[in-house]
């Protein structure tokens, strides 16, 4: 097993949280992506704006970037392939003329209403093995730490100066 060199810093990957989350969202996505992927031709961000225009329509691409905290670039990247493929629609804004929002297209839906409940039944395949009261805890602590992301993201790191 490698052991970091000695008067070096030590990140214990396996006990540190965000590199955990990280390597579990992979594993997680991957899986149910290779379902999408493979059936409708669709990235995972392609399909995270789906999922998300789905549930809530009219949102602009910034608003899709913000909620599920993707890169802007990447969704931009997305939605200008969903447009394309004629799975979302671009209108402008009422009261907005800057603005535009999207919504996904009846193909959009078509495709939407086939992945969803294919989604659905993924998680509650990967979830069987634990009872509703684990459950209901590991929602509570996944929303215990979005708050908890959420403040530490408004607070300055606590570290010492870079030497230059």
């Amino acid at each position: 097993m490698n052991q970091p060199r000695q008067g070096h810093a030590e990140l214990d990957l396996e006990r540190f949280l965000p590199y955990r989350l990280s390597v579990l969202s992979n594993r997680v996505s991957g899986t149910i992506a290779r379902i999408y992927s493979e059936r409708f031709a669709l990235t995972v961000t392609e399909w995270r704006v789906m999922a998300v225009l789905g549930r809530y329509p009219g949102l602009s691409a910034n608003e899709v970037a913000q909620r599920t905290a993707m890169d802007k670039v990447a969704v931009s990247r997305a939605v200008a392939r969903l447009l394309e493929a004629g799975r979302l629609e671009r209108e402008i804004h009422g009261d907005d003329r800057r603005r535009s929002v999207l919504r996904l297209s009846e193909a959009g839906y078509r495709i939407y209403d086939e992945v969803a409940p294919l989604a659905l039944a993924f998680e509650r395949r990967l979830l069987e093995g634990m009872d509703a009261n684990e459950r209901a805890l590991l929602f509570r602590l996944l929303d215990r730490l979005d708050e908890l992301e959420l403040r530490a993201e408004a607070e300055p790191v606590a570290s010492e100066p870079l030497a230059r």
